[in-house]
């Protein structure tokens, strides 16, 4: 996937790690970058075009797929955190996660990919976790949106390999934005991780492991779970 030249599209582009999405895709010469989110006003990357998206309305994403109608780089990087257990938290929450990490993208991935079928082909982008592949109390609804969003990136890029569409996972532990407020282990800058995740789209990777989290705990899935799951210290 060559970002020069391309036309990109960014959910989430409001902050964290879609706002660097945004920023670094126009200083890697993209000829244009829609920056969307559901509140389109607090998006303030210089040199974009704003546009609103709201990942969890259908209405929403097919406005945005008919006004951004040149776009090759589809960046689905907006997400949650409700911090909802799937036992005992509020139900209405897991859905919230599932809706916006699993049906939300899809949404958008159905939307556009005709659009790049128009124009030649062109790559999404799916802004995974670590948490794909292990679960952490406080964070399980978060952990099986995740983990159904990285079986929607493998099963897209099947249906979508026969239009010439380069499909990415980037999977990371912990970056340094919002939603990690109040985290106290170490963190990835989101420039790092965008850079990291850029270089990887450009290489033409299926899949982008952006830290040591995401490496050692993809390598942890060959061996018995309680390993990984034992208590530290």
């Amino acid at each position: 996937m060559d970002i020069t030249g391309s036309v990109a599209l960014v959910t989430g582009a409001n902050r964290g790690l879609g706002r660097q999405f945004a920023q670094q895709l126009l200083e890697r010469g993209a000829s244009k970058v829609y920056a969307t989110s559901r509140r389109p006003e607090l998006i303030d990357v210089p040199g974009v075009e704003v546009l609103r998206l709201d990942v969890t309305d259908p209405e929403s994403v097919e406005a945005a797929a008919a006004a951004a109608g040149d776009v090759s780089l589809v960046v689905n990087n907006a997400g949650i955190s409700t911090r909802a257990n799937l036992v005992t938290g509020d139900l209405a929450d897991v859905r919230r996660e599932m809706d916006t990490h699993f049906f939300g993208t899809l949404g958008v991935v159905r939307a556009f990919a005709p659009v790049l079928a128009r124009n030649g082909g062109g790559g999404i982008v799916n802004v995974l976790s670590a948490l794909s592949w292990f679960s952490v109390d406080g964070a399980n609804a978060y952990a099986a949106g995740k983990a159904a969003a990285w079986s929607l990136t493998n099963g897209v890029r099947i249906e979508l390999t026969g239009q010439g569409t380069q499909v990415t996972g980037i999977v990371l532990g912990a970056a340094d934005t919002d939603m990690m407020a109040g985290y106290d282990g170490p963190m990835t800058s989101p420039a790092d991780v965008v850079r990291t995740a850029l270089d990887g789209v450009q290489a033409g990777d299926w899949e982008v492991l952006v830290d040591d989290w995401s490496r050692g705990v993809k390598a942890s899935l060959a061996r018995d779970p309680r390993e990984f799951y034992r208590p530290r210290g």
